[in-house]
């Protein structure tokens, strides 16, 4: 059965991970997507590992592999006029163009919205940049590292008035993934207003204000207590915290009285915890240097699960802190078939992650790999839009394609 979105048609002009992580989940639930890279060097993604034995191969980039699942790759230079008037015959026969060019160099191209509606006016534009397209920082450009600290996630991992907690980026390219996330979401909906209304617009989504919208009640701390919140495990919410089992870590939460109580009869009641300074849980949070330090040879001879099984029963909120290796031998995700085993011709064969989610009746699936670099120019250039192998040949010679 035809997945969810098998009816759009999607171009993306992409690289590295807000659109094409965008594009991504929809290409998932069945949108035909095409790709454009530039000629030669392709997306930056192809650059960046993990590689399959440390061997740095742009076909083998576990980035990119992962994040171009379903698309159809062609190669393409819009800066030349040629390579700009392919775009926009590709864009005459979409539904969405989805790309994360940066403002300065969409305008030295002239890829604007009034611009692609003129070769399509029911099209979908979703621009997806570090600032927006507005602003006094429009024209900012920004890896991952500058938009995690300027949407306010890195502060919160570490604040000023806790000098041992410098601020700390998350690993990886979280901050495009939220914006690719944010941006699907915006674009399915705009999808929805085209069916209704017949008109497509423009889809403008900012990185740092997607980055500024996900942290849970951090923004009200301070117009309310002029407080900065910041990384759990602090006095104010002590016993809080990551600590040491036998073979991981686990986080003990029992801030409320009951499950305080619960979790000194699991450690078969102490007499030190009958001790005044630890008689409720605001004593016990200005009291946690001395708490940790008798809780910390506990926990340490216990074993990850053993301990969470335990709480779990008696109702304290235990969590185990999984590492990826814990993840990819977990019963439950494999029960549920998260991991996907993925063939590529030059990559060989891998697991990914899957989707979060299940359809009843248009399910998600993977259909094909990432592509390689150039892999559908003459299925897309040649057979789709009708361009004769001499005239590919002329292009690909000039360096368009």
């Amino acid at each position: 059965m035809a997945g969810a979105l098998s009816s759009l048609k999607i171009v993306e002009v992409g690289e590295m991970v807000s659109a094409p992580y965008c594009s991504k989940l929809l290409a998932d639930m069945g949108a035909e997507v095409v790709k454009i890279e530039r000629p030669g060097a392709g997306d930056r993604a192809r650059t960046r590992g993990p590689y399959p034995g440390d061997i740095v191969h742009p076909e083998k980039s576990g980035l990119f592999l992962y994040l171009n699942t379903n698309k159809r790759g062609v190669t393409l230079d819009i800066t030349q006029p040629e390579g700009f008037a392919i775009l926009e015959k590709l864009v005459a026969d979409a539904d969405i163009l989805i790309h994360n060019v940066a403002p300065p160099d969409m305008d030295r191209v002239g890829l604007s919205y009034e611009r692609m509606r003129r070769a399509n006016p029911k099209l979908i534009m979703t621009s997806i940049l570090p600032f927006g397209l507005t602003g006094p920082y429009r024209n900012y450009r920004a890896e991952d590292l500058t938009i995690w600290c300027a949407g306010g996630i890195c502060v919160l991992n570490g604040a000023p008035q806790f000098p041992q907690l410098p601020p700390l980026k998350t690993a990886g390219q979280q901050a495009g993934h939220q914006g690719g996330a944010h941006g699907a979401v915006a674009t399915v909906a705009a999808a929805f207003a085209q069916l209704r209304d017949g008109a497509g617009q423009h889809v403008e989504v900012s990185i740092q204000e997607s980055v500024a919208s996900i942290p849970e009640m951090t923004f009200e701390y301070w117009p309310y207590m002029k407080m900065l919140a910041t990384r759990w495990g602090q006095k104010p919410l002590a016993p809080v915290a990551p600590m040491e089992c036998k073979d991981g870590y686990i986080f003990l939460c029992c801030i409320e009285e009951h499950q305080w109580r619960n979790f000194v009869d699991i450690m078969g009641n102490p007499e030190w915890a009958e001790e005044e300074i630890f008689k409720d849980r605001l004593v016990r949070a200005v009291n946690w240097d001395a708490l940790k330090v008798l809780l910390e040879p506990w926990v340490a001879q216990q074993t990850v699960l053993d301990l969470y099984q335990k709480a779990q029963a008696r109702r304290v909120p235990f969590a185990p802190v999984s590492t990826m290796g814990d993840l990819l031998s977990s019963e439950h995700l494999k029960a549920r078939g998260f991991f996907v085993e993925i063939a590529q011709p030059v990559a060989g064969t891998h697991l990914y992650p899957g989707a979060p989610l299940k359809y009843a009746r248009t399910p998600w699936e993977i259909r094909r790999p990432a592509p390689t670099l150039g892999q559908h120019n003459a299925e897309v250039f040649g057979k789709q839009l009708g361009l004769s192998q001499a005239r590919l040949d002329e292009l690909k010679r000039k360096g368009v394609i």
